[in-house]
């Protein structure tokens, strides 16, 4: 029997494991690399020279195998802007609210200035900076969370550099295919952060059906070796993962957050736009509640929601109040239950995913 967790991903990688982790520790990256796997280094909240200093990091530690780092490219955000100056112009109605939110709460300012004021999409400009560093370098792959990458898919290619594109349409999966790019990750309504709304086990074999001999990779609710070799079985030739690094042992996520995460279930999770202002899935949390008031206005547009709550989110974290702690994760966190080494958690997932096709198929383990 043809091992089934060698799929096209990995030949076009050059990894022993068809399992992606996306993650913004650069610790976890490096793990999950040198277990055999392949690690995206999620870089939107990195300055360009941020970027390079993280690439050099993780080539010092991983040596020549590969890895992408993901940006993101939304089209509906303003072009220039400082935070200060969009800040301004956050609409009055939900401004006022969170104010109101503040005053009932007694939620005091906070005392740093808040991480995510430094997004890189809050306009365009800052992306544009980012991903020319990832060019320079010439990174293995880059990864696109939002937004059509097809705009640097010639650039990419010319330095021998894959082009991913995060879809959570199938209308989307066939522009960017019809873009050039590389792979598509097609992302359930199921996962974690920005998602589209179609299920995972809906949207992957749409995508596989239109992607020819280009890599699907499969996204949205990924935590367990039964969900890669589902997602196998669907016709993907490897898993996008995210939650699951979230509460490992080489994660820079606060004890407090891994702890939620350790506890939460697929119903301790809220698909809204009331953290940025675009559809993203979190944990729940009050002011997940207090958007969801039938006297609250509508969010705001992105990027001026994602300020509202840069605050309240900096606050919590800074005074303690775990009410309003929220972070991104998929509906898979039920099987997230312990704080695993990075390794060890790559090693488990395919052991898993070997042991259900030996159900499947009543063969021996391939490993």
């Amino acid at each position: 029997m043809k091992d089934p967790l060698r799929t096209r991903l990995c030949e076009s990688l050059g990894i022993e494991y068809p399992i992606v982790s996306f993650t913004h520790c650069k610790d976890v990256a490096a793990a999950v690399i040198n277990a055999g796997a392949f690690a995206v280094l999620g870089q939107t909240q990195s300055t360009p020279d941020e970027i390079a200093a993280n690439i050099q990091w993780l080539r010092e530690r991983v040596g020549d195998k590969p890895f992408g780092v993901d940006l993101v490219f939304p089209a509906s955000v303003p072009s220039l802007g400082t935070p200060e100056e969009l800040i301004a112009q956050i609409p009055a109605a939900q401004r006022e609210y969170t104010e109101d939110i503040k005053r009932r709460h007694r939620i005091p300012a906070p005392k740093k200035t808040p991480e995510l004021y430094e997004l890189g999409w809050v306009n365009k400009e800052i992306p544009q900076k980012q991903l020319e560093v990832v060019l320079d370098e010439k990174v293995p792959v880059v990864a696109s969370g939002l937004g059509n990458p097809g705009f640097f898919v010639e650039a990419a290619h010319e330095r021998g550099m894959q082009v991913w594109g995060l879809v959570g349409k199938p209308r989307q999966a066939k522009r960017e295919l019809e873009a050039g790019v590389d792979a598509v990750v097609a992302q359930g309504i199921d996962a974690a952060g920005h998602t589209g709304s179609i299920g995972t086990f809906s949207i992957v074999p749409q995508v596989v059906a239109v992607a020819g001999d280009r890599p699907v990779i499969a996204a949205g609710g990924v935590t367990t070796g039964r969900h890669l070799a589902g997602a196998i079985a669907l016709g993907a030739s490897g898993v996008w993962t995210g939650t699951v690094w979230l509460p490992c042992r080489e994660s820079d996520v606060e004890m407090r957050m891994k702890e939620r995460i350790l506890e939460a279930t697929a119903e301790d999770t809220s698909f809204s736009n009331c953290v940025s202002g675009f559809t993203m899935r979190t944990l729940k949390s009050q002011w997940h509640a207090e958007w969801a008031r039938p006297e609250a206005p509508p969010p705001a547009p992105a990027p001026y929601q994602l300020f509202l709550f840069a605050e309240v989110k900096q606050s919590a974290l800074d005074w303690d109040i775990p009410e309003f702690m929220t972070e991104a994760a998929g509906q898979g966190v039920n099987f997230v239950t312990s704080m695993k080494p990075a390794r060890q958690i790559v090693m488990d997932m395919v052991e898993e995913a070997y042991a259900v096709f030996d159900e499947i198929t009543g063969e021996e383990e391939t490993s």
